[in-house]
């Protein structure tokens, strides 16, 4: 058996801050020319990107892969919509997620899988305000132990 490696090139941390994560899964991308060598260098951004499924494929919007400098005329448009390769079933699964109120498909990294680009892809529902300060209030609580609890000798 082979070990599977795993390469994680790009993060969306702003996603888990704005939305609950209800399921993930793992999608390809069709790419073209130099794209896959400008992410190797990692140049890309993940941050305002987002999924629709449009007639029973799935596109990621607004992912930025920078052009490749040595790229020529290969280069194409940074911010095109790119397709996500992933099974008829999945696909289902994911248009009847997305179809109940709120929820959104949103990508969470981009990493190469044994020389394939990836990405992981959540099915999420977006956090209201209170719900945010909710959140940063339970951290800033749990730090305070930590240090409180450090502190005593």
């Amino acid at each position: 058996m082979k070990k599977e490696e795993v390469k994680i090139i790009a993060s969306n941390r702003k996603a888990r801050h704005e939305y609950f994560i209800e399921d993930t899964i793992e999608a390809g991308i069709v790419l073209k020319g130099t794209e896959v060598k400008s992410i190797r260098l990692g140049r890309i951004n993940v941050k305002e990107s987002y999924a629709t499924v449009e007639n029973g494929e799935v596109f990621i919007h607004n992912m930025h892969i920078s052009p490749y400098e040595q790229g020529n005329i290969y280069n194409v448009d940074p911010l095109r919509k790119r397709k996500l390769l992933l099974h008829k079933r999945e696909i289902r699964r994911l248009q009847a997620a997305i179809m109940q109120k709120g929820y959104t498909l949103v990508p969470l990294t981009v990493y190469i899988k044994n020389g394939l680009v990836k990405v992981e892809l959540a099915i999420a529902k977006g956090k209201k305000l209170y719900d945010k300060r909710e959140a940063i209030a339970k951290r800033d609580a749990e730090r305070r132990m930590r240090q409180h609890a450090s502190a005593k000798y």
